[in-house]
């Protein structure tokens, strides 16, 4: 849709073009010869080359071996730049929104402060159980799978340096006491890619929680489910559960630009 005549005349051509000719590279079109961008932005060749050369002066794109042109490194930065200036709970609210809405649970998004969890976003599923957790909520991240989801990712020595206490603080009577029995849950928790609390923590309260990455690789929050129930029965319910809740954190990951393999 156009814009109004009145708006129109604060537009710069030269900027525009640059834009245009940038949108026209897609995942599946990599590279794109200058006659092509040329015929099909409906501009002069030599239009077209001076808009090149300033865009690969910034950057913004590069010669292929084949003597066509692809996105540059520049457009990549303004991405993640653009990335970062979102709020994480920008991203990932439909996410959880949406999760909430497909199981019929509460759903939140945590992130780690210390020794605690944060809960910094939440959805709440209907019904008649009301929570105490809200936003803002801290919880002890050694006593909750939501937690033990965002130490999982952390070395020894700095887990070492965030409880050097040999005694683990005693949040609920499941909880690990020691950093040795914490270390295990932990080292479970990795190899499973996600983490189940059957009365872990409150008693009649299930939860399963997974990992959201950066695409840096590193956990930066994660995603979790409340269900009102003691346990997880029967198991094609807790392996729903399980596997929406994946699919929301590798959803959010995505956003931020997670990539496995390249992380890996």
């Amino acid at each position: 849709m156009n814009a109004p005549l009145d708006e129109n005349r604060y537009l710069v051509p030269a900027l525009e073009r640059g834009v245009r000719l940038l949108q026209l590279f897609r995942r599946d079109r990599a590279e794109i010869g200058a006659p092509d961008i040329a015929r099909e932005l409906a501009l002069p060749r030599s239009t077209v080359f001076r808009l090149l050369q300033t865009l690969e002066h910034l950057g913004c794109v590069e010669r292929a071996e084949s003597g066509a042109y692809r996105l540059g490194a520049g457009v990549l930065r303004l991405g993640f730049e653009y990335l970062a200036s979102l709020e994480l709970t920008d991203v990932a609210r439909p996410v959880v929104e949406r999760l909430r809405d497909e199981t019929g649970c509460s759903a939140q998004l945590v992130i780690r402060d210390g020794q605690d969890v944060v809960i910094v976003l939440r959805a709440a599923g209907p019904g008649t159980f009301t929570s105490n957790v809200t936003v803002g909520t801290r919880l002890p991240a050694h006593a909750t799978i939501l937690g033990r989801t965002l130490l999982c990712g952390l070395p020894d020595a700095e887990l070492a340096r965030l409880y050097p206490e040999p005694k683990l603080p005693a949040a609920s009577p499941r909880a690990p006491r020691t950093l040795v029995e914490l270390r295990r849950l932990l080292r479970e928790d990795a190899a499973r890619g996600y983490t189940v609390s059957e009365s872990f923590f409150e008693q009649g309260i299930s939860a399963v929680a997974a990992p959201v990455h950066d695409h840096h690789g590193e956990t930066v929050a994660a995603v979790s489910l409340t269900v009102q129930k003691p346990n997880l029965e029967p198991p094609a319910f807790r392996e729903r559960l399980v596997h929406q809740v994946l699919n929301a954190a590798a959803d959010i990951s995505g956003k931020l630009n997670y990539r496995p393999a390249a992380a890996a």
